[in-house]
């Protein structure tokens, strides 16, 4: 246990912080698996919309320093890669 008086408020700060950067990265990952559940059911309009919900709030936690920015894009460029790929059946099909 913390003895001295700035100790006690690092953690007190820490224990906020955490509270903050756990709800970005849990709604996050909560986002992208709706968006990547669309894709695999073939909602392409469904699909789209969370895949633009998912880069907002990754992009935001990256700006925030919550997620860091390589992690996000390499996160952004799997579910582009998915929800493209959905595109270009959905093309062919047509």
């Amino acid at each position: 246990m913390a003895h001295h008086k700035s100790a006690k408020k690092r953690i007190r700060n820490s224990a906020r912080k955490r509270l903050r950067n756990r709800l970005f990265r849990s709604r996050a990952r909560t986002l992208i698996k709706k968006a990547v559940r669309y894709i695999e059911a073939g909602d392409l309009e469904s699909a789209r919309q969370a895949a633009k919900e998912a880069i907002s709030t990754l992009d935001k936690a990256a700006n925030k320093g919550i997620l860091h920015r390589n992690n996000v894009a390499r996160r952004k460029s799997r579910l582009m890669k998915k929800l493209a790929a959905l595109e270009a059946s959905e093309g062919a099909g047509t």
